[in-house]
C-alpha cells in the first residue's frame, strides 16, 4: 500500500466520528429549536401539564427529599466544585492541557450560553423557589444544560482513560442516570417546566458534543503524523 493510501486509510475513522458528531449535534439543535419554536407559539403546554400533573400525583416526603439532594448536583456551587477538581486531576495526573482547556470552555461557554438563551426566551418558571434555586428565567433549564455538559465530558474523560472496561461502563451509566435524575429534580421540584429540562439537555449536547469533536481534532492533529486536512480531502476523494 502506497504512503499516501495509508494516510487515506488512517484518516478514515476519524473523520466518520467526526461526520456522525455533527449529524447527532445537528438533530439536537433541531430538536432545541422545535420546543423554542412551539414555546414561542404556545404549543408546549399540553405536554408540560400531563407530565406535571403526573409528578404531583406521586408526591411524597421521602420523594422531596431525594429529589432536593439530586438537585444538589446539578447546582452551580457544585458543578464548579466538581470542575476545580477534575481540572486539579487532569493537571497534576495526566497534564492534559487541551482536555483541561476544552473542558473550561465546554463549561464557562455552556454557562454563558444558557444565560442569553434564558435573556432571550425569557419564560416564567412554574413556581419561584429561592431554596432550591428557582429563580431567574426559566427556559431552558441552567441545571439540566450544565449538568449534561458535565457529567457528559466526564463520560468522555473516563471513556478514553485506561479503566478497565466494566470501570468505564460503571462509571458512564452512573454519570449518565445522574444528568436525567437531575433534570427530573427540576421538574419535580416545581422549578422548570418539562420542556425546559428538555431544550436544556438538548442545548447541552449540542455544545458539549462540539466542544469534543474540537478537541479530538486537536488532539489527533498534535499525535498523528497524518495531515489531517490534506488526508480527509483525499479520504473523500476517494469515497467520490
Amino acid at each position: 500500500m502506497k504512503p499516501e493510501q495509508q494516510e487515506v486509510k488512517k484518516v478514515g475513522f476519524p473523520v466518520l466520528l467526526i461526520l456522525v458528531g455533527l449529524v447527532i449535534s445537528g438533530l439536537f439543535i433541531y430538536g432545541f429549536s422545535e420546543i423554542a419554536e412551539g414555546l414561542l407559539e404556545n404549543e408546549v403546554k399540553t405536554f408540560d401539564d400531563a407530565i406535571i400533573d403526573f409528578f404531583i400525583s406521586i408526591e411524597s416526603a421521602g420523594l422531596d427529599q431525594f429529589m432536593l439532594f439530586i438537585t444538589e448536583l446539578g447546582s452551580v456551587w457544585f458543578i464548579t466544585t466538581a470542575s476545580i477538581i477534575t481540572i486539579g486531576v487532569l493537571w497534576f495526573k495526566f497534564k492534559d492541557k487541551w482536555g483541561i482547556l476544552f473542558f473550561i470552555l465546554a463549561i464557562g461557554a455552556g454557562g454563558l450560553l444558557t444565560k442569553l438563551l434564558k435573556t432571550f426566551y425569557e419564560r416564567g418558571r412554574p413556581s419561584i423557589n429561592p431554596e432550591i434555586d428557582a429563580v431567574g428565567f426559566s427556559f431552558p433549564s441552567g441545571h439540566s444544560m450544565g449538568s449534561l455538559i458535565f457529567y457528559g465530558f466526564l463520560i468522555y474523560l473516563v471513556v478514553r482513560s485506561g479503566l478497565s472496561r466494566a470501570a468505564k461502563w460503571t462509571i458512564a451509566t452512573m454519570a449518565a442516570l445522574l444528568f436525567v435524575s437531575i433534570g427530573i429534580s427540576r421538574i419535580y421540584l416545581g422549578a422548570h417546566f418539562p420542556t425546559d429540562v428538555l431544550a436544556g439537555q438538548l442545548a447541552g449536547g449540542f455544545w458539549l458534543i462540539l466542544c469534543i469533536l474540537a478537541l479530538e481534532y486537536v488532539n489527533w492533529q498534535s499525535r498523528s503524523e497524518v495531515r489531517p486536512i490534506k488526508a480527509t480531502r483525499e479520504f473523500f476523494s476517494e469515497l467520490f
